[in-house]
């Protein structure tokens, strides 16, 4: 079953593959790295909850300097009250319906309560940043993510180009076998060699077909795309590979002066000094400024014994004005204060813990994404000089073979040789290619191709 499957994407190849290639590109809008990562920036769902959280901690920082204004509430009650009421003050009862309504302002601000508002909006101000910063740093995540994701695609575009290249010269080593085995100079064997290695070459293009979908699918789940988008990237007229390093020191200095975690680590132990300053606040006194206005009217509904008064009148002889301060001084608080203060403190220490590790993760990324580099250009000499040889080795073994001084075996030998290399370079080429881009990104440089 397998090897009829496989028979089949074989045919489908020769016979359509024109259609194919339509299907992957034909009308599809080519994108380049920087709209992939413009339009992550955009629309990752991540990212904009993040963006959003920010917006939110904005409205918390507006929130905590609207303490420091007064406050004004208007309060309204109306009753209605039905008993037997000693009206007259001669012992005996009437039954009395009447309607009782209240109408006051009130107001009130803190004067002073041991700089806790300030420290509060300090905090806020603080929370704001690092929220922003939280955006950014998980923008520089999907930022590598599609560049490697991105990277992956140009391999395997270039991946098919020589094997699309290596079967050409297959079906040409074919052919020349065909004329010898026709004219007898070789045997059956033989020709059944070049052409079960044709039909394997063709069938590479199969694979190498499937795995720049894959890599194009893979890289629009990263942008989030809907499924029905035709989507395809632009290919680089060339690639350079810079064979350079900036010294390793010189970019982790840059990393922590710029990566948002540091940032992040940083603002977390000024926040977190600022709990302890608030929590101290408990200890303190506060005091407050109140005041208020209001006015009431009481009318009896039924079995009135006096004359009514009038509404605005009433209201008028009932209107007060009242202000006043109040201080406010914790003596006991059940440990409350005190269990404050000192979960604040652990949390001081646990957020210079967590700028500490945020120091070591990234100063480790960075030296990995040194010495990932530093390898993958050195393989990628290395792989570049075997190319170098084994091309040459291969067209010798096949004008050789076109003037019969060597055998198939030979040939299939040095084609194999051929191929590992070609895989070999392409792979460390794009690999160096990434890790040169991540390391460089490290330095504060924007992904381009």
């Amino acid at each position: 079953m397998k090897q009829l499957i496989q028979g089949f994407l074989i045919f489908s190849l020769i016979i359509y593959p024109e259609y194919i290639h339509a299907q992957d590109t034909g009308t599809a809008r080519k994108w380049s790295i920087n709209e992939c990562l413009q339009y992550a920036a955009g629309h990752n769902i991540e990212i904009i909850t993040l963006r959003l959280n920010e917006q939110s901690a904005i409205e918390d920082l507006s929130a905590a300097k609207g303490v420091k204004t007064p406050n004004l509430y208007a309060a309204i009650d109306n009753t209605f009250n039905n008993a037997n009421n000693d009206a007259r003050g001669n012992g005996v009862l009437v039954n009395q319906l009447d309607n009782t309504g209240t109408y006051s302002l009130n107001s009130s601000i803190v004067l002073w309560n041991s700089g806790y508002i300030n420290n509060n909006i300090i905090q806020r101000a603080l929370q704001q940043r690092s929220a922003g910063l939280s955006a950014d740093q998980s923008l520089n995540n999907i930022t590598l993510q599609i560049t490697q994701a991105y990277l992956n695609i140009l391999l395997s575009k270039e991946n098919l180009k020589y094997i699309a290249d290596l079967a050409g010269t297959s079906e040409a080593l074919v052919k020349q076998g065909q004329l010898f085995y026709d004219a007898g100079s070789v045997a059956k064997i033989n020709l059944l060699q070049l052409q079960a290695q044709f039909a394997s070459d063709r069938y590479l293009l199969v694979q190498a077909q499937n795995a720049i979908r894959q890599n194009t699918l893979l890289l629009k789940q990263l942008l989030q795309l809907p499924a029905d988008t035709l989507f395809d990237i632009v290919t680089p007229a060339s690639v350079e590979i810079i064979e350079t390093l900036p010294s390793l020191q010189t970019v982790q200095q840059t990393a922590f002066q710029n990566f948002p975690e540091i940032k992040i680590g940083k603002l977390g132990i000024d926040i977190a000094a600022l709990d302890i300053e608030k929590a101290k606040a408990g200890f303190k006194p506060t005091l407050s400024a109140n005041g208020s206005l209001g006015s009431g009217y009481n009318d009896v509904m039924t079995n009135k014994v006096f004359p009514k008064t009038g509404y605005f009148t009433q209201s008028g002889n009932n209107f007060y004005q009242r202000i006043g301060v109040s201080l406010t001084v914790p003596i006991l608080s059940n440990r409350i204060n005190k269990t404050n203060v000192e979960k604040a403190q652990i949390g001081y220490r646990q957020a210079n813990l967590n700028f500490q590790n945020y120091q070591l993760v990234l100063s480790q990324a960075v030296e990995q994404a040194y010495l990932n580099a530093s390898n993958a250009i050195q393989s990628y000499s290395a792989a570049e000089e075997q190319l170098t040889a084994a091309t040459e080795s291969f067209r010798i073994i096949k004008e050789q073979f076109k003037l019969g001084g060597t055998n198939t075996f030979e040939v299939l030998q040095l084609r194999n040789q051929y191929v590992q290399a070609v895989q070999a370079y392409t792979q460390a080429k794009y690999t160096a290619l990434l890790q040169y881009k991540i390391y460089e990104f490290y330095l504060g440089n924007p992904v381009t191709f």
